[in-house]
């Protein structure tokens, strides 16, 4: 049986997405089968930033409404062949789905996939609902400043309230200069306000914009932030990757990435 994980946030604008499709590609690459369900809807974004939004005919309403099949809305990657996506509808509003239907889809999709990975809508309306009523894993999306780690926060206790206990921090668009000057929070003083594990860290990195304008996820390449995202995938799966612990005035990334 394959497991769900939910990807989610308490604010929007926060990498969310972009996460969803890097791990996803990731797992994928690691000849896992997966899918990626975009329960965003009526902004969805998934198909963009894995460049697939010309290949879209149905979408999960659809299949929701029994106008098609499950099969006939999946999309294949254009590159990876173990990456599946099955988009959102882009002119319906969120309470066009409700837990229970996303619930009973991911019961007869759980027997084809090893993992089901979900793109939650920032915030807790049903949108939100939908997409951690069947969730085995949760990754939080923040990023370092006080109003993000604020709804992060709230967000931790929905998820446990729904039973999701295996949840974990991905820090997103640190800046270790900012860090050093003592204008960011650093991931440990992020860890130490939400008291949940950490399972990486994104760099704030100009190649993050233009992997997610030319829809080629960054795990695919050699940047800094894909090798965090490569790094975030091994543990997924159960890897003991170190974060290495070295003097801040040595580099901050240095005791963050061990690649």
């Amino acid at each position: 049986m394959g497991e769900v994980i939910v990807i989610t946030s308490g604010k929007g604008g926060v990498g969310k997405t972009t996460t969803t499709a890097n791990i996803g590609m990731g797992l994928a690459m690691m000849d896992k089968k997966v899918l990626l369900i975009d329960i965003d809807t009526g902004l969805r974004n998934l198909d963009v930033v894995l460049g697939l939004e010309n290949r879209i005919v149905y979408n999960l309403v659809d299949v929701i409404e029994g106008n098609c099949r499950i099969k006939q809305a999946v999309i294949r990657d254009k590159v990876q062949p173990n990456l599946y996506l099955l988009p959102t509808a882009q002119t319906r509003d969120k309470s066009s789905v409700s837990p229970r239907q996303i619930t009973k889809l991911l019961e007869s999709l759980r027997k084809e996939y090893d993992f089901i990975l979900l793109d939650s809508p920032a915030g807790i309306e049903q949108g939100f609902q939908c997409a951690i009523a069947s969730a085995d894993r949760g990754i939080i999306v923040t990023t370092p400043d006080v109003s993000a780690i604020r709804d992060a926060d709230r967000v931790m206790g929905l998820l446990e309230d729904n039973g999701i206990r295996n949840v974990h921090l991905l820090l997103n668009r640190l800046r270790p200069s900012l860090v050093r000057q003592g204008d960011m929070m650093s991931p440990d003083d992020v860890v130490e306000i939400l008291g949940i594990p950490l399972i990486g860290v994104i760099p704030d990195d100009e190649a993050v914009v233009i992997a997610t304008n030319q829809g080629t996820p960054l795990v695919q390449g050699n940047s800094l932030p894909g090798q965090a995202y490569q790094n975030i995938v091994r543990r997924i799966l159960g890897e003991e990757v170190p974060f290495l612990k070295t003097d801040r005035r040595k580099g901050l990334f240095s005791r963050l990435f061990q690649h």
